[in-house]
């Protein structure tokens, strides 16, 4: 597991590399090219923190606490401000502890999100995942409306060792939810996992498919705790941001699944989101494999966005 970690965030550092560039070296050269902290210093900063798509109101309160700590601190100097603002930026990203709650109990995760961002790999990585912790999970391929999603969904399915229950394409998901709920019961599961479709362009079908499938879900499997994450692609920076608000008025989302965070300049969307809507990134994706999906941990990824060494726990 520590080998893995490792890899993990061996993978992560070098994943945010662009980000890094984007961001980091700018403010470097602000710290050491001012002689004194004033409003043009947070100007800067803050200006540079928006253009590396950490989002206006998340770049606000970093800035205020920046200020506030340099107050107190009485700092004077410009080259002491960086791990303040490192603690800043982690500050605005703490998630809390009870993020991952799914995973101790009998449990439905609903995963959501456009056809491209990696949504069917990341529940298939995401059942790996669980398999690997002891979980018995149940995967159903409820993103019948695009041709090769179930075809794609079966594969990982028989990679992570889970059963999976599909639908004919174009079936009704709401029926493929029913069935899968059933399974999961016979086979006394821990987790049923969904992979449901995501059509934004055409949100009033997906609010009413939610809607039913989550009838269902209420009228069958009452006792499920209940899990809803969206995926979003990194790379697309603000727009995965203006996705995240449009799938949070068809659904009570409860985390993120960032994927595609390697070889991306917008690493810092990241923080963006779960400032703007108040819903945490539960994990990141930085490549292919199963081991690409780690939970996110906010400590971690600034670390590694600012190639500070990675503390000993």
């Amino acid at each position: 597991m520590a080998e893995e970690k490792k890899g993990f965030w061996s993978r992560l550092v070098s994943g945010l590399s662009k980000t890094r560039d984007n961001i980091v070296s700018g403010i470097d050269s602000i710290f050491s090219g001012f002689s004194s902290i004033d409003d043009d210093f947070y100007e800067e900063i803050e200006e540079i923190l928006i253009m590396g798509d950490l989002g206006v109101r998340a770049t606000e309160a970093i800035i205020e606490d920046l200020k506030q700590k340099v107050k107190e601190q009485k700092i004077k100097e410009p080259s002491a401000c960086k791990q303040l603002l490192i603690d800043s930026i982690k500050e605005q990203m703490n998630v809390g502890e009870t993020a991952y709650r799914f995973e101790n109990e009998k449990s439905v995760v609903l995963v959501i999100g456009v056809n491209g961002v990696g949504k069917t790999t990341s529940v298939g990585k995401l059942a790996g995942k669980l398999k690997d912790q002891g979980k018995k999970v149940v995967l159903a391929a409820a993103d019948t409306f695009r041709a090769a999603a179930g075809s794609q969904l079966s594969e990982w399915a028989n990679r992570a060792g889970v059963e999976m229950i599909g639908g004919q394409d174009g079936a009704d998901p709401a029926a493929v939810i029913f069935d899968a709920v059933a399974a999961a019961k016979a086979r006394n599961a821990d987790v049923l996992l969904c992979d449901t479709a995501g059509r934004l362009h055409n949100k009033k079908n997906l609010m009413e498919e939610l809607k039913k499938i989550n009838r269902i879900l209420e009228k069958e499997y009452p006792d499920a705790y209940r899990e809803t994450l969206v995926v979003l692609d990194a790379t697309t920076g603000q727009n995965a941001l203006a996705q995240a608000k449009e799938f949070s008025e068809c659904a009570q989302i409860t985390g993120i699944i960032l994927t595609k965070m390697d070889g991306t300049a917008k690493g810092g969307i990241a923080v963006a989101i779960h400032s703007e809507l108040g819903i945490p990134v539960k994990y990141i994706g930085v490549g292919e494999t199963i081991d690409d999906l780690q939970k996110f941990d906010a400590d971690e990824f600034v670390n590694a966005l600012f190639e500070t060494e990675e503390q000993e726990a």
